[in-house]
């Protein structure tokens, strides 16, 4: 066998079929599109219709609730915030808080405050003052030698 001699097997693929060229090819005229209409048109392709039975958008029940007063926190890792100690990012004897994770870096955006999660480990002895921290987090600031002040959530302004 040589490689000017390989081919596919008899049947493996089809010719394309040539439309609208003429009637007695059988795809002539209309092209295999049926007569008129939307769907006749070129670049015509109705999204979720399926043929007139209910579409599954609709069929399924609706889910979930979307609360817009709920308060949306910038979580941060103990081990973000050692990361960014041993860096030289954040000063550990001043009091951590928001306005000094944005400054350091740790954080992008304030958001409605910051969450503490307790991710990683926490080498030295920190003042943190933050709108939340998880359980597990507390325990390892205190257990550090540390402090958590947690902040009054900011009220939704009143009109």
């Amino acid at each position: 066998m040589k490689l000017n001699e390989i081919k596919d097997n008899e049947g493996s693929s089809k010719d394309r079929i040539r439309v609208g060229r003429g009637i007695g090819s059988g795809k002539g005229k209309t092209g295999g599109r049926g007569v008129k209409g939307q769907k006749a048109r070129s670049g015509v392709s109705i999204k979720g219709f399926e043929g007139g039975q209910m579409p599954i958008y609709r069929r399924l029940p609706k889910r979930g609730f979307n609360n817009i007063f709920a308060s949306e926190y910038v979580t941060v890792s103990l081990g973000r915030i050692q990361t960014a100690i041993d860096a030289g990012k954040l000063d550990a004897s001043a009091t951590v808080d928001a306005a000094a994770l944005k400054a350091a870096g740790v954080i992008r955006r304030l958001k409605d405050g910051v969450r503490v999660l307790s991710g990683g480990e926490l080498t030295g002895k920190l003042t943190i003052e933050v709108a939340g921290a998880s359980k597990a987090a507390v325990e390892k600031i205190e257990k550090a030698g540390g402090s958590v002040k947690l902040l009054a959530a900011a009220e939704p302004a009143a009109e």
